[in-house]
């Protein structure tokens, strides 16, 4: 089988001056140039033509393409190339998952009559507090964490704030019951938190920091009490109190 240049562009996605191009050059040869001087290309010229499209996605000048696919192997350049495409393709796949799950994520509210919302329990890691936690514990650790909750799907972001709603529950259940923010259960629930927190990459808790988790939790702590976010978010005002003072003590006051 044989195609025109007209057949070809219109296959491959290019315009056919392109492929006069890549003749002209002494890029693409075709197959045979016929009495009327239409260019005719065959299954060999199609699959060098691919192969300069996928190098040609990766940057690589023309004159490079050239020198790789008339190596007598395949050259290390072509690889990592290669390689490195791939590599990015799959990013931007990603990214474009992200995007596709915020649209239906966004819609889905829309339809509701709902307003989207950000995680309020994760605004102490991610850009609301951008200036303070880079002040605080470094680029790095915004950074790190930043990325870490913006990678995840609308699924696994919906997943992990049920458990963070759960958490805040279980000390507003410990406040209306009466328990003191040094009790066994409090503190035991401390624990858990501290936990919670050591699951989220960038925060000194995540990488054992022992002088600087204190420090994390004394300021998340504070914002808990005086951030009305977060008294929302707990289900009131006292059990935020509540879970701030029962953190503090855990972390200033080790059993």
């Amino acid at each position: 089988m044989e195609w025109t240049v007209k057949e070809l562009a219109e296959r491959a996605g290019i315009s056919g001056r392109t492929l006069r191009h890549y003749h002209d050059i002494g890029l693409l040869e075709p197959d045979r140039v016929g009495s009327n001087g239409y260019r005719y290309y065959g299954p060999d010229a199609v699959t060098r033509l691919h192969r300069i499209l996928l190098l040609r996605d990766t940057g690589m000048a023309l004159g490079e393409i050239a020198a790789v696919l008339d190596a007598p192997e395949a050259t290390t350049a072509e690889i990592e190339a290669l390689q490195a495409h791939l590599r990015q393709l799959v990013a931007d796949r990603e990214a474009l998952d992200r995007r596709i799950d915020t649209v239906e994520h966004t819609l889905a509210m829309r339809r509701q009559g709902r307003e989207p919302q950000m995680d309020v329990m994760l605004q102490g890691f991610n850009d609301r507090y951008e200036d303070e936690v880079v002040q605080r514990w470094g680029r790095e650790a915004f950074e790190v964490s930043n990325r870490w909750w913006h990678s995840k799907s609308v699924r696994r972001q919906r997943e992990w704030k049920d458990a963070a709603e759960a958490l805040l529950a279980r000390w507003r259940e410990l406040q209306e019951e009466g328990c003191d923010p040094d009790s066994a259960a409090a503190q035991e629930h401390a624990a858990v938190h501290l936990a919670w927190f050591a699951d989220i990459p960038g925060t000194p808790t995540h990488a054992g920091d022992a002088e600087r988790s204190t420090a994390m939790v004394l300021g998340v702590a504070a914002k808990y009490e005086t951030d009305p976010d977060f008294h929302r978010a707990f289900g009131s005002r006292a059990a935020a109190r509540f879970a701030a003072t029962a953190l503090r003590i855990h972390v200033q006051h080790p059993s």
